[in-house]
């Protein structure tokens, strides 16, 4: 197979698999977990295929390729320049979803967004789609907030719902993107043009960053005043502790995006289950490091270890919207099936 030595004979998806062999496995990896079946699997076509490259080729490739980042000049990022930019790679209908996504709060799904609208509403939509699709629906979002909504469907309906719940196995990931989808376009946009926020949302996202002191005592108050909102914003918030229900993946993920300074004042504050889950997760050596470090750093201030807590509850929430883990709600009931 000949060498290859001239830049200008090089396809940008070759330029690609030569760039990915060349900054070693590690790096590749991280790159590989951001790329979805498809481009994974052309990417590792052209890199099987490429053969032997010359070790001065590579060079001028890396000087082009630090040439063109240099002459962007500065950046700016905002909701608008990144839906320009996913405009020209995806479909409309996808790009809306995904800045649905990051638009709404931090790590909010779109079943988690479902289990929050008014029982009324979503039943008189649902009563004009097919039982099996209501039947999912039903299984995906709280149980509490199912048996509202079960209720509210005609009697007929309701029990033909019932026994194909009942029937019901592990629904492929096919059918359930496609309910998905049609859940997102015909009735979330549909309601996002015609209600604002709601407030119970809101307010748990401001109750997850406060710290602790704050949040007991807030939220006892609000128990005493209305018993209801207060249960439905516990529902709604996502905090340290809830990662100890994160999947073997999905917590390896986060520790390798985390700061390690923080995480060791995060966890002075942790439970032993979560404690035992990180030192699990991690590599034999790194967990003794870490543990040595908390060791080593003596007390700590409680004021710290809200805020070290709140730092990572907050970038597992930014990862789950961008789809890199996924968070459970608070009575498990979002789990994924296949």
């Amino acid at each position: 197979m000949p060498v290859r030595e001239d830049i200008r004979s090089l396809s940008g998806r070759d330029k690609a698999a030569i760039l990915m062999l060349a900054i070693g496995e590690d790096n590749a990896a991280k790159l590989f977990s951001r790329m979805d079946d498809e481009e994974i699997k052309e990417l590792s076509q052209a890199m099987a295929s490429l053969g032997q490259v010359n070790a001065s080729l590579v060079e001028k490739l890396f000087l082009e390729f630090a040439d063109q980042i240099v002459g962007t000049g500065s950046l700016v990022g905002s909701y608008e320049s990144t839906e320009r930019l996913l405009s020209k790679a995806l479909p409309r209908e996808r790009v809306n979803a995904i800045m649905e996504e990051i638009r709404g709060p931090a790590g909010r799904t779109m079943w988690d967004k479902l289990s929050n609208v008014h029982e009324n509403v979503l039943a008189n939509y649902l009563k004009n789609e097919y039982p099996q699709t209501v039947a999912v629906v039903l299984s995906k979002i709280r149980t509490e907030h199912a048996a509202r909504v079960l209720a509210l469907l005609p009697e007929m309906e309701a029990t033909d719902v019932i026994l194909r719940m009942l029937r019901m196995e592990a629904v492929q990931k096919e059918v359930l993107e496609d309910v998905e989808r049609t859940l997102r376009s015909e009735f979330m946009n549909n309601l996002a043009r015609t209600s604002r926020r709601d407030a119970h949302e809101m307010i748990a996202e401001i109750f997850n960053n406060l710290d602790r002191t704050s949040e007991s005592r807030l939220m006892a108050a609000l128990e005493d005043r209305s018993r209801d909102s207060a249960e439905r914003i516990k529902a709604l918030m996502f905090t340290f502790e809830d990662l100890s229900r994160l999947d073997p993946g999905g917590i390896q993920t986060l520790l390798r995006a985390v700061d390690r300074d923080k995480l060791a004042i995060a966890l002075k504050g942790a439970s032993e289950t979560l404690r035992t889950l990180v030192f699990d997760n991690m590599a034999e050596r790194a967990s003794k490091i870490l543990k040595e470090d908390m060791q080593a750093m003596g007390p700590v201030r409680l004021k710290d270890v809200d805020e070290a807590q709140v730092y990572i509850v907050n970038l597992a929430k930014e990862m789950a919207a961008k789809g890199e883990i996924v968070l459970t709600d608070n009575k498990g009931e979002d789990e994924l099936v296949y």
